[in-house]
């Protein structure tokens, strides 16, 4: 009995170790060709200056003139791109002035979507210690806000108003790159404290709010108010990887920039992290640094395809091809909701 209890547990322990040697073959396989993909990605001479719309110009007169009214701000930034926690601080003129006088909160939002490993979390934390800011909030994106969680109301109430000492209401401004979910924090804390429907508007693609909103109440004891803004940009980009990043973060309209680019991008920047969750998503045999080929494999599996037509020697005929750019849309898109992982773009 003990002999044949032995067997089987010496083939028990075969047979895990034959499974370890199959998965390691096929990681290794799989992996094989990585050291040879891209260290550096070619932009083709593209410049950022094009892709940012006219109205953000508009919307920073508009909140600098609103700027007196404000108690307080609150400033939004999406947890993937953690460079942007001082550019709109630092290099935004609007506010230079502004925030030092006035208490200033930060909320980094899609924490979910976030790689925090320890590099990462290391270098939020750098950023977070040259942001300045008077308190930080760390968000998912189904959270639900109450303002007692998202302010600290004694400390606020405590602050110097100088020019509001004698109004009993409170506004504050929020503020942030497009598409960080400004609008969707709005709503979410009227919803909490004041059991309302949405009062502004929101989407899935930047460019919404065009304009500073009138104040929209979120609070009655004491009365508190929020005000929408426009998203807005640094003066200046340092680079165009810089806007990349935005555009894949969908800070950017993707037209403005390429949807094929941006899809690019992403399979670099997934590379370049040892993020290969891609190729089981979409039944790719290995990773792949060839977006053409990536992009062909996803149209294949989601039966994106469009039919053309093609002149033969005997004639046009209409043959059914791989829809590229829908593939490459549904890649994007993919990673927007965090079906490739969590990722640190910096």
């Amino acid at each position: 009995m003990q002999l044949s209890q032995s067997k089987c547990s010496l083939k028990a322990n075969e047979g895990r170790w034959i499974y370890i040697w199959v998965n390691s073959m096929k990681l290794y396989q799989a992996l094989r060709h990585v050291d040879k993909f891209r260290t550096v990605f070619d932009f083709g001479g593209r410049e950022v200056a094009h892709w940012f719309p006219g109205h953000m110009a508009k919307g920073l007169k508009q909140m600098r003139a609103n700027l007196k009214s404000v108690d307080c701000i609150i400033e939004i930034h999406d947890a993937r791109i953690s460079f942007l926690l001082y550019y709109t601080i630092k290099q935004n003129p609007v506010f230079q002035d502004t925030l030092s006088a006035k208490p200033h909160l930060l909320i980094l939002n899609k924490m979910d979507l976030a790689d925090l490993s320890n590099k990462q979390v290391q270098i939020l934390a750098a950023a977070l210690a040259e942001s300045h800011v008077s308190s930080i909030l760390l968000k998912r994106r189904d959270d639900t806000c109450s303002l007692h969680r998202l302010l600290k109301l004694k400390k606020l109430q405590n602050k110097p108003r100088f020019n509001r000492e004698e109004i009993t209401n409170y506004c504050l401004m929020v503020i942030g790159v497009p598409n960080v979910g400004k609008s969707s924090l709005i709503n979410s804390l009227r919803r909490t404290n004041l059991k309302k429907g949405r009062a502004s508007r929101v989407g899935g693609e930047p460019g919404i709010t065009k304009a500073v909103l009138t104040k929209i109440q979120v609070c009655e004891r004491p009365i508190m108010y929020l005000l929408d803004t426009p998203g807005v940009l640094p003066p200046k980009i340092e680079s165009v990887e810089t806007g990349m990043k935005l555009a894949l973060c969908g800070t950017i309209l993707d037209h403005l920039v390429g949807e094929d680019i941006i899809a690019d991008y992403l399979l670099y920047s997934l590379n370049r992290l040892g993020k290969f969750s891609y190729v089981d998503k979409y039944d790719l045999q290995e990773p792949s640094d060839d977006i053409q080929h990536v992009l062909k494999r996803i149209a294949v599996k989601l039966g994106k395809t469009q039919r053309v037509k093609a002149i033969t020697g005997v004639g046009n005929v209409t043959i059914t091809i791989p829809n590229y750019t829908a593939a490459a849309y549904d890649f994007i898109r993919a990673f927007r909701k965090g079906e490739l992982g969590q990722v640190m773009l910096d």
